[in-house]
């Protein structure tokens, strides 16, 4: 099913799997006002969903996944405005970085940018092998805003982040995969297949355990190890109180397979 009524983007539903897909394929799907707004809403609509298990986001055309921002408005942009739009687009794409369920960015093309950085808040990054990757703000002055100085280091390390954001330098899907900014690298004729096969292993896990996990992860780094061990702790004993335990177990011991239902 797609739901209509977006004007920037579209929300295609395949079984339990949410595709969100960035359509502005003119502008290289390029993130604007509008854009920014319908993915926030879209993003709470698929958190809502209790039927969504995984969520896709991708790019419409096999040109590019977001060229970044739209820099067509900058020449009007103030200094408050500027700090306003680097919030509203970090509070947009923590959004998906707090999400209870996975998120897969299936990167068709460009992520360049504000691009990249939406792709670096999602959980797995799958890229076609046309792909390009990259940070160039520093081309036009200023720095990614939208959490690409903290997220890139996180995950490709100070070095590979200096090289990205600092030289603004683009890097082909072969060398992301390389440095491990993203996980996979497909053909493009094979994007959308590679990334539902990932998204229906995450649907047929548990989602709460799976929550959990995508929790501590993500915030137990971020804090010193100790206080990350405790969290750890609480959500792992706070799973017990689920029935998913007790089907996992149960189908272990009976060398089934489990169908968790996320309670």
């Amino acid at each position: 099913m797609s739901r209509t009524g977006y004007e920037t983007i579209k929300i295609e539903r395949e079984e339990n799997i949410a595709w969100i897909i960035l359509n502005r394929p003119h502008r290289l799907n390029a993130l604007n006002d509008v854009m920014m707004e319908e993915l926030a809403d879209a993003l709470i609509t698929v958190e809502k969903d209790p039927g969504v298990r995984c969520v896709v986001i991708t790019g419409e055309g096999d040109r590019a996944f977001s060229a970044g921002a739209d820099i067509t408005a900058f020449p009007k942009v103030t200094p408050v405005l500027a700090e306003e739009f680097s919030r509203k687009g970090q509070k947009v794409f923590t959004m998906i970085e707090e999400m209870s369920k996975p998120v897969i960015a299936a990167i068709n093309g460009y992520a360049l940018g504000g691009g990249l950085e939406l792709a670096l808040a999602c959980d797995f990054r799958i890229a076609s092998e046309h792909a390009e990757l990259g940070s160039p703000e520093i081309n036009l002055g200023i720095i990614p805003g939208w959490g690409g100085t903290q997220r890139l280091v996180r995950i490709v390390g100070l070095r590979n982040a200096k090289r990205l954001v600092m030289l603004g330098e683009r890097i082909k899907a072969d060398e992301a995969l390389q440095i491990g900014l993203v996980d996979k690298v497909v053909p493009f004729e094979k994007l959308r297949e590679e990334a539902k096969a990932l998204a229906k292993k995450f649907a047929e896990g548990p989602p709460i355990a799976l929550k959990y996990a995508k929790y501590a992860l993500n915030f137990g780094t971020q804090v010193p190890l100790e206080v990350g061990l405790r969290l750890e702790s609480s959500l792992m004993a706070l799973l017990f109180s689920t029935n998913d335990v007790k089907r996992g177990i149960e189908a272990f011991m009976s060398r089934s397979k489990p169908e968790f239902k996320g309670d």
